[in-house]
């Protein structure tokens, strides 16, 4: 969540983006209809999806998983007895050029229609196959909902615009992300 709102901050483009996206839900609710989000409209915010599925893919949330060799195998010229640990790395595959074409440019869009499939396991952000997290749809959810209120809502900038990501162990704003929030003018 804190990622999102770092991301806004710093690329106007991008917030431009979520903001046209989350209004044009607003402009498009019938009239005399809840306030609240539903479900169809969250099903509607393909972009800042996008945005954030592009944060978790270059700043995982988790930098890596360790897994349990379950029987003899070898990988990459290397022996890797049964039960020894090996420790996989997030970045391994999110930053692999031969998966992702310029994985150092920040481009929502490579989740929208691929050129190439993404491979299995080649994009973890809530982990894989049965140690996929199980908190991951209620992960974007949460996100999209936040940022819905959030960009429609108010208008923010960072007290420290040069703020960097760090870890400690998980991918954190490293003077803490303080901003200044206001109502936004209708």
């Amino acid at each position: 969540m804190s990622l999102m709102i770092w991301k806004l901050s710093t690329d106007s483009e991008i917030y431009k983006k979520v903001l046209d996206e989350q209004m044009d839900i607003l402009r498009k609710r019938e009239e005399g209809a809840e306030d609240r989000l539903t479900w169809a409209e969250i099903q509607k915010m393909k972009y800042t999806w996008r945005v954030a599925q592009e944060l978790m893919r270059i700043i995982p949330p988790v930098f890596g998983s360790f897994r349990k060799a379950l029987k003899d195998t070898e990988y990459g010229g290397y022996d890797i007895p049964k039960g020894w640990q090996v420790y996989c790395v997030s970045h391994g595959t999110h930053m692999n050029k031969e998966i992702f074409e310029k994985p150092t440019e920040f481009d929502p869009s490579r989740f929208e229609n691929p050129s190439k499939p993404i491979p299995p396991y080649a994009y973890i952000p809530f982990g894989g196959g049965l140690h996929t997290c199980v908190g991951n749809e209620f992960a974007r959810v949460e996100v999209l909902t936040t940022i819905h209120n959030l960009v429609t809502m108010f208008e923010w900038s960072q007290v420290f615009p040069d703020e960097i990501i760090t870890r400690q162990p998980m991918p954190y704003p490293s003077m803490g992300l303080p901003i200044k929030i206001r109502p936004r003018k209708l």
